[in-house]
């Protein structure tokens, strides 16, 4: 052979520890999932600050084009699950200011009629 041929091996998709990272995060959040049913919020908290820490983690290890399509994907259905938690803690706030709310008014009727007993 006269010309010297280059052995380039095809990029790997995304890196072991970017791969474990991503599947981390997912099962993280899938976790916060289940907790956000079951109303435990400071769990909930708990594993996002986890959580965050694991995508910085990941986003610190450079990724190539080839890489991307791959890290595209597993983005989307992080995204996906993040917008069905952020659905549930919305719900679960907008319960409790009614809740409050109602505390509230109970509050003002209980305060009127013991202002009113006072005037008779």
């Amino acid at each position: 052979m006269t010309g010297q041929t280059s052995m380039q091996t095809p990029p790997s998709s995304l890196t072991v520890s970017q791969t474990r990272l991503l599947a981390t995060v997912i099962n993280t959040t899938r976790t916060m999932l289940e907790l956000a049913g079951q109303e435990q919020w400071d769990a909930v908290a708990d594993l996002e600050k986890l959580r965050r820490e694991d995508l910085v983690r990941c986003f610190e290890i450079p990724v190539s084009g080839e890489q991307g399509e791959l890290l595209a994907e597993a983005l989307a259905v992080l995204l996906h699950l993040n917008e069905e938690l952020m659905s549930k803690l919305s719900l679960a706030r907008d319960e409790l200011a009614t809740e409050g709310n109602e505390k509230t008014r109970q509050l003002t009727a209980a305060g009127e009629y013991q202002r009113m007993s006072h005037l008779r």
